[in-house]
């Protein structure tokens, strides 16, 4: 619910193509309150196929006269501005506008971020209405970035914020939590189990006489012993020799044909 107490303001936008990227951009990263100022071209289909798929984003946009009207209702606004102004402001990169807006939606606030023509960004005046300013650290010599893949950066940087603040597991943190699971080595109880169920399937297929077993069981118990043998690759033994009593048995064959 801390997301949706963010909105994504577009003010003045000259291309319906940037309003339905921002849109699918939004989707994408779980916003949907999008509030349009003065767009030049909206509705526009071109828009709505920029969206792929977003338009309940695009039919639910709030269209506006004025900067003003988009920001009713919200106690923090931040601006994106590529430009350094004369007066300096509160300046913040997209990772501290993305943990700032968590902070105050936490405390119950409703939150813009707030995004300039495509040819001129935010005039002065519009700067000014906003608490902070945001600058996207883009190469210097190339700094000028789509209108709506600087809203895909911004919004990225919220989830990113929304996801630890709601103690979600990274992608690499899961990966890691399944390489610990599945890296337990079995315990000697399992061990047993897997040898007896292992020497029982040899005597069944015919490749150990119980009668003279010689050494063969003590060897594999050495072999298996050395590699240090996981409860996922345990897991895995265990299945290999009950498909191999199976087939043995004339099971599998059995079920094939079924």
């Amino acid at each position: 619910m801390l997301l949706q107490s963010i909105r994504v303001v577009l003010v003045n936008t000259s291309h319906p193509g940037n309003i339905g990227g921002a849109a699918r951009a939004m989707r994408n990263m779980g916003l949907s309150r999008l509030y349009l100022v003065a767009p030049e071209d909206f509705p526009s289909s071109e828009a709505v196929a920029r969206a792929s798929g977003a338009t309940d984003i695009l039919d639910n946009a709030q269209v506006v006269a004025t900067l003003e009207e988009a920001l009713v209702g919200c106690t923090l606004a931040l601006g994106t501005s590529a430009r350094d102004r004369r007066i300096p402001w509160p300046l913040l990169d997209p990772r501290e506008c993305a943990a700032t807006c968590l902070e105050q939606v936490g405390q119950g606030a409703e939150v813009a971020l707030v995004f300039g023509r495509e040819y001129a960004g935010l005039t002065n005046e519009e700067l000014q209405r906003c608490q902070f300013h945001v600058h996207i650290p883009s190469d210097p010599s190339f700094s000028s970035l789509n209108l709506a893949a600087a809203v895909q950066v911004l919004v990225y940087e919220v989830r990113m914020a929304w996801l630890a603040a709601e103690g979600v597991p990274s992608k690499q943190e899961k990966l890691e939590t399944t390489a610990m699971l599945n890296s337990q080595p079995a315990t000697m109880d399992e061990l047993e189990l897997f040898y007896g169920h292992l020497e029982s399937t040899l005597v069944e297929i015919g490749f150990l006489d119980p009668e003279k077993p010689r050494h063969l069981m003590s060897r594999l118990r050495r072999l298996y012993g050395r590699g240090g043998i996981s409860k996922l690759e345990m897991n895995i033994l265990r299945g290999i020799l009950t498909e191999t009593q199976k087939a043995a048995r004339g099971e599998a064959h059995t079920r094939r044909k079924r």
